[in-house]
């Protein structure tokens, strides 16, 4: 199974979960995986934990950082150039289907202020995430996102949060405890 890791599941382990993990069962475990392509992080992920709560994921989980390491795991995934399956299908199903169109009516937006806000949202960390899973997908490999997101839409934002899209494009999400449940050999004791 592969999994792709948004960056506020990466916050969640830094914060909540690894500092209980004194004998570092739990860093080690997602180095390996990183390191085998089990567990992908794409640049766009990457690049947001720079700048998120002062960089603390990249502080604790410094093997993120180093060269030698990134260029052995292949990581982060490159997304530049990445499309989905089928291009004009999915833009029909962001266009229709993505997009939370009860805001779209309260903002009254023009056809080019669309355009652009769907433009920002197709260059998203979050949409990078879902075309990848859906590649990976067509490739034949089972895949799962893991997002902290719920599916409910509460922030008014345009486009829908990860966990509707996915329901929609049929690719499997679930949260960061889910993933650590289904995961063997995470033996993590509390004293």
């Amino acid at each position: 199974m592969k999994v792709v890791i948004d960056t506020n599941s990466l916050l969640s382990l830094v914060r909540y979960y690894l500092p209980f993990d004194k004998k570092g069962v739990l860093f080690q475990f997602f180095k390996k995986k990183i390191e085998t392509g089990e567990i992908i992080i794409i640049d766009k992920v990457l690049q947001e934990c720079t700048y998120n709560s002062k960089g603390i994921v990249l502080t604790t989980l410094n093997y993120l950082t180093e060269k030698a390491f990134l260029k052995s795991a292949k990581a982060p995934f490159k997304t530049d150039s990445l499309i989905a399956p089928s291009p004009a299908k999915f833009l029909r199903q962001v266009e229709n289907q993505f997009v939370n169109t009860v805001v779209r009516q309260q903002r009254k937006l023009t056809d080019t202020e669309f355009e652009n806000q769907k433009n920002t949202f197709l260059n998203d960390t979050d949409i990078k995430q879902i075309i990848l899973c859906l590649n990976l997908l067509k490739d034949g490999e089972k895949v799962v996102l893991v997002t902290e997101e719920t599916e409910s839409s509460n922030d008014n934002k345009l486009f829908k949060k990860i966990p509707a899209i996915c329901k929609e494009l049929e690719v499997e999400t679930m949260t960061l405890p889910e993933l650590l449940a289904k995961y063997e050999g995470i033996d993590i004791e509390f004293q």
